[in-house]
């Protein structure tokens, strides 16, 4: 296997077996407490996810696109201005977490708003983490991390559960103890060269939106058709859906890092040709992803849904197509985004997404008439869609107007 191909399937095995570990740990958590004993870790559990978004995702591309450009001293005279913003917003997460601790999490002590405020920070710091080491080309110590961070946290809660320990609490700080990969203090240290133009807020709170509003679109659809009205059974056929056909996505987000890397080296070397190669490659990828998509999704998704989460998991022929398309297309989306952003593009990326939003909401009430999970996967598909279209402008945009070095 040349190195090419090797680097590639490296980052996407991290990425799967992380993803599996994910799903053990998980498992292990409500086994071994019991749902309602396990339901404030859940809940961290979503906030971790959040966080992952917010933080870990625009850190980590904004760091390795400083590096690969040659502005590490932008990561270094930043890194106070980005530090104490990232500690205020934990802080101001922890609060409102506490101030609603009942109602999120049950309980009237504040261990789990203090969990809120570790959790932020340690994505945060795994975000750091991962954007040196891919801007330096460590591709496989950045898949090394992907597999770490999840490996660590079952270790811990299964030993505790050896130990015959089920407090909430304790099972919670295993959560936030995956952060601990990154206290590598070598992947910590930036040199004082380069003077780019990196504006870091600006990048990361653009970055930071165009990630959480993709994954909202993504993940969101079985909240979409309870507020639709949907019954129990809608929403939870809904929710399967969505964690069946978004699989490759989860396996596409471990290669996420060497996208950066080379558009960015691209970027940097001015070679205008390689990127509308890479353009035109990624054109044809979806022209190819999505009509599968859809074919598999119409021809096995019903029968795969009920084969995987049981026979009560039902949905149509057509929201299975729909849901298949939306996952194709987030697949494709995800990528654009991440280009767009290498080309420093982070307001562009959040102003497409908006755009993408807003088309959805109007489907969802021109579909008034429609079933729950008809309107809800619809929508789903009109903003995917429309994202599409959206960041590939933004990504075309930027290589006409500045096809040689970064912003």
């Amino acid at each position: 296997m040349t190195r090419s191909l090797r680097t590639p399937v490296l980052l996407a095995a991290g990425s799967v077996v992380s993803g599996l570990l994910a799903y053990l740990l998980f498992a292990l958590v409500t086994r071994g407490l019991g749902a309602t004993v396990a339901a404030p870790v859940s809940v961290l559990w979503t906030i971790w996810a959040l966080a992952g978004a917010a933080f870990s995702f625009p850190l980590q591309h904004w760091i390795t696109r400083c590096v690969v450009a040659g502005e590490e001293g932008d990561v270094r005279r930043s890194a106070g201005r980005v530090a104490a913003l990232v500690v205020v917003v934990a802080l101001a997460l922890g609060l409102l977490a506490w101030v609603a601790r009942s109602r999120l999490f049950h309980r009237d002590d504040a261990w789990f708003p203090a969990l809120v405020v570790l959790v932020v920070l340690g994505s945060a710091a795994v975000g750091v983490l991962r954007g040196g080491l891919a801007g330096r080309g460590r591709m496989a110590a950045v898949a090394g991390t992907l597999v770490a961070e999840n490996a660590l946290r079952c270790v811990l809660v299964g030993g505790l559960l050896l130990a015959g320990v089920h407090d909430p609490v304790a099972h919670g700080l295993c959560l936030v103890a995956g952060s601990l990969v990154a206290a590598w203090p070598p992947a910590w240290r930036y040199g004082d060269t380069g003077a780019g133009q990196s504006r870091p807020l600006a990048f990361l709170g653009g970055a930071a939106t165009g990630q959480l509003a993709g994954q909202g679109v993504l993940t969101g659809g079985a909240v979409l058709v309870a507020l639709l009205g949907g019954t129990p059974a809608e929403v939870t056929a809904m929710f399967a859906a969505l964690a069946l056909f978004r699989a490759p996505y989860m396996v596409v987000l471990g290669v996420l890092p060497q996208v950066t890397q080379v558009v960015t080296g691209h970027v940097v070397a001015g070679a205008g040709e390689a990127l509308r190669r890479l353009g035109r490659a990624w054109l044809a990828s979806t022209v190819v992803v999505v009509p599968l998509a859809v074919l598999v999704g119409a021809l096995a998704g019903p029968a795969l849904l009920r084969a995987v989460f049981g026979s009560t998991v039902e949905v149509s022929t057509t929201t299975a197509a729909l849901v298949a398309a939306g996952c194709a297309l987030a697949l494709v989306n995800v990528v654009a985004m991440v280009a767009a952003l290498a080309q420093d593009r982070a307001a562009g990326v959040a102003a497409a997404w908006g755009t993408a939003l807003l088309l959805g909401a109007v489907t969802v009430v021109v579909l008034s008439g429609s079933a729950a999970v008809e309107r809800a996967a619809t929508a789903f598909l009109v903003t995917e869609a429309a994202a599409t279209v959206a960041l590939a402008a933004v990504a075309a945009a930027a290589l006409r107007t500045r096809p040689g070095l970064p912003a």
